[in-house]
């Protein structure tokens, strides 16, 4: 029976169940499910946001597969006040290093958020400094390089402080909070799907 699950991935929290050193795993937030059970792609330790798991090799397989593109949207925290001209450039695709090889990412959406996100605080919190600004933006990707929308903030000038990925398709972590873990049904699927 195929099992699906949404969670919240706290900051430093690594998305394996494997142990390594003292880091938490996702085996410290899912004790109760079955081995067959994993998540589809990865949030970086540092980043935080929504994680799905499943037992499902052909959703899996569905949403790890470039060729499908599926929308995923990331709230992102950076140093400064970005400029339109930096948004511009994330829309159009920016030169950043993938395997140590020049990658050019593909058109996405970016938009300046007026207001931060409403977001659970991160534990710990980012370091504040008081004579540097920071400014949140929406980042919509439907490519998955590794450590990819941290490289495209540094490569337009405006390094993450912050990175949460708030939704895959249409389901989001929208009033969840940060290790918290929902259910998801077969039925649910399409909303994955744009």
């Amino acid at each position: 029976m195929h099992q699906y699950y949404l969670f919240y991935k706290p900051y430093e929290v690594l998305s394996q169940f494997s142990a390594e050193g003292t880091k938490k795993t996702l085996a410290d937030y899912f004790p109760f499910v079955t081995k067959d059970v994993y998540p589809i792609g990865r949030l970086d330790y540092d980043s935080e946001g929504l994680l799905l798991l499943t037992n499902d090799t052909s959703l899996t397989h569905r949403l790890l597969n470039p060729k499908h593109q599926h929308p995923r949207t990331y709230y992102v925290q950076v140093e400064g006040n970005i400029e339109q001209e930096a948004l511009q450039q994330l829309m159009q695709g920016v030169a950043i290093s993938v395997n140590g090889k020049k990658y050019q990412t593909q058109p996405a959406e970016a938009k300046l958020l007026s207001t931060p996100p409403n977001l659970p605080e991160r534990n710990p919190p980012i370091r504040f400094r008081k004579n540097i600004p920071t400014s949140w933006i929406a980042l919509t990707l439907t490519e998955g390089k590794n450590r990819q929308v941290r490289k495209m903030t540094a490569a337009v000038g405006f390094p993450t402080l912050r990175l949460v990925r708030y939704s895959i398709g249409r389901v989001t972590i929208k009033g969840m909070e940060s290790g918290s873990i929902q259910k998801f049904s077969s039925s649910d699927l399409s909303a994955l799907y744009k």
